[in-house]
C-alpha cells in the first residue's frame, strides 16, 4: 500500500500524523535509533497523567495530540509539547456513559492545522489547532441510526484521505461514512455492511491502480467452545443459524462494494487489513480466528478474490502485524492463546513464537531503522528487538509501565517514543 504524505497533511518527515503512523502500518523512516540501552533503560523525557484508556498519540510539528477521557462524563483532546510534556491546551465535550474496559479507544488524525477525533460514543470532531476550537462535529453512530453502543464502544481511528474523513458507522443505515473533511457534510454513506458490528478501522489500499477502502465485519457464528471458528471453515459445533462476517472492498468515490471475501471469520475483529503489495491483503484477528492471505485483482470490469492460504498458527488480537523483509511480526497472545510475539513468512509458515516468555499480551509496536520497539501489554516492559525470521532476538528491555492492559498503539517522532498504560503516557528517548 502506498500512501501520499501530502494526503495526510504531513509537513515534517518525523511527524506521526495518526493511527499507526505516516503509512498506518506501524513503520517509520527514522534513522539513528539506539542499538542498546543502559541498565536503567532509555531516558524518560517526561510523564503525563491520563485517565484510563487505550487511545494512542498523534504528533505533528512538535505537538502531541491525544484523546483522553474523564470517565463517565467527557472526552478531552489534549495538546502537549513533544519536547517538554507541557500541556498546551485542551478541549472537553460531554460524552456521558460507561463501557466495558474504561476510557479512550482511538488515535487522532492530523491533517495540516486540523485534528480529527472519534470518541468512544461516536462523537466525531474536527478541531482547528490554531484557534483550539471545534470546527464541526457529528456522531458517526447516532447520526446514522445507531441505537445501543457496542459493548466495547466505538473504536474508530479517523482516516483522512484526500478531501475525505472516513469512518465505519456499522449501523443498520450506514456501513462506511465519508465526510467532507472541511465542513463535516456527508459526501457518501455506504449501505449497511454484511455481518455483525466489529471494532475494525477501515484502511485504504491501492489495488490495480485504484484506491479503495477495505473493511472487515464480524460473524455471530461460534464453535461449541463459544469462540469464533478458526480460519478455513466451520468445524463441529457450527451454529448454522448465525451470520457470516465479510472482508470487502469499497469504491472510495462512492462507497459501492467492489468485492467480498467470506473465507475468514472472527467473532470480534479488531486489527485492520495489512496491505502486502501486488493486490495481497493479510487478514488477522483473535478469538481463534487465525489469519488469511488473499489476492485481489481486476479481471476486465470485475474484481476477483483468490484465497492464498489460511492459518491457525498466527493471529494478532488488537493490532495488525508489521511487515519487514518478507515476514510479518505481531503479538499473538489473545484471550484464547498464549503465543507471544510471533514471526510468519508471507507464504504462511510460522517461523517462531515467544509463547509466554515474554507474553507480549496485546501491546503496541513500531518498526524503525531495522529495529522493533515493542511493549508487552501485560507486564508494561518495553523491548528493543532485532526482527529476524531466525528467532527472537531481544537487544534490550526496560520496565517502564506499571499497570496491566498497556494496549495502546505506540508513536515515534524525532527519536521520541510515546507509550502509555492505564494511568499515564511517557515520552522515551530512543535515539
Amino acid at each position: 500500500m502506498t500512501v501520499c504524505p501530502a494526503a495526510l497533511g504531513l509537513t515534517d518527515p518525523t511527524d506521526w500524523p495518526g493511527y499507526l503512523g505516516p503509512n498506518r502500518d506501524a513503520t517509520s523512516d527514522e534513522k539513528g535509533l539506539l542499538r542498546s540501552w543502559p541498565a536503567e533503560g532509555p531516558k524518560v523525557l517526561w510523564t503525563l497523567d491520563l485517565g484510563p484508556g487505550y487511545g494512542g498519540a498523534a504528533v505533528s510539528r512538535g505537538k502531541v495530540y491525544l484523546l483522553d477521557r474523564i470517565e463517565g462524563k467527557k472526552d478531552v483532546l489534549r495538546c502537549v509539547d513533544l519536547n517538554s510534556g507541557k500541556e498546551l491546551w485542551s478541549f472537553a465535550y460531554d460524552a456521558r456513559g460507561t463501557l466495558s474496559h474504561k476510557g479512550s479507544r482511538s488515535t487522532p488524525a492530523i491533517d495540516g492545522d486540523y485534528i480529527y477525533t472519534c470518541g468512544s460514543f461516536g462523537d466525531v470532531h474536527c478541531f482547528d489547532g490554531r484557534t483550539r476550537k471545534s470546527v464541526w462535529n457529528k456522531n458517526v453512530w447516532k447520526g446514522h441510526g445507531g441505537d445501543k453502543v457496542p459493548e466495547w464502544g466505538i473504536c474508530q481511528n479517523p482516516l483522512v484521505h484526500g478531501d475525505l474523513l472516513i469512518l465505519a458507522a456499522q449501523t443498520p443505515k450506514a456501513g462506511i461514512v465519508a465526510y467532507d473533511k472541511t465542513s463535516g457534510r456527508v459526501r457518501w454513506a455506504s449501505p449497511a455492511l454484511p455481518g455483525m458490528v466489529g471494532y475494525v478501522t477501515p484502511v485504504v489500499a491501492n489495488i490495480d491502480g485504484q484506491d479503495q477502502i477495505v473493511m472487515i465485519t464480524a460473524t455471530s457464528r461460534k464453535e461449541r467452545s463459544g469462540r469464533s471458528a478458526p480460519a478455513g471453515g466451520w468445524g463441529e459445533g457450527d451454529d448454522s443459524g448465525g451470520v457470516d462476517g465479510v472482508v470487502l472492498g469499497l469504491d472510495i468515490k462512492d462507497g459501492k462494494t467492489l468485492w467480498t471475501y467470506k473465507g475468514w471469520q472472527c467473532r470480534i475483529p479488531i486489527p485492520q487489513v495489512t496491505a502486502i503489495g501486488d493486490g495481497r491483503l493479510f487478514i488477522t484477528g483473535g478469538y481463534m480466528a487465525g489469519s488469511a492471505m488473499i489476492k485481489v485483482r481486476k479481471d476486465d470490469s470485475q474484481y476477483v478474490v483468490e484465497e492464498l492460504y489460511t492459518t491457525r498458527d498466527f493471529g494478532t488480537h488488537t493490532l495488525p502485524p508489521v511487515l519487514y523483509k518478507g515476514h510479518l511480526y505481531g503479538h499473538c497472545t489473545t484471550n484464547s492463546s498464549r503465543d507471544g510475539l510471533s514471526c510468519l513468512s508471507l507464504d504462511g509458515l510460522l517461523k517462531w513464537k515467544t509463547g509466554e516468555s515474554p507474553a507480549f499480551d496485546k501491546g503496541g509496536y513500531v518498526l524503525a531503522d531495522d529495529l522493533l520497539l515493542s511493549v508487552d501489554g501485560r507486564d508494561g516492559i518495553l523491548y528493543l528487538i532485532e526482527p529476524s525470521p531466525e528467532g527472537f532476538k531481544p537487544l534490550a528491555k526496560a520496565d517502564l509501565l506499571d499497570t496491566e492492559e498497556c494496549w495502546g498503539p505506540l508513536a515515534l517522532s524525532d527519536g521520541k517514543l510515546l507509550i502509555r498504560d492505564q494511568k499515564r503516557m511517557k515520552c522515551v528517548a530512543v535515539r
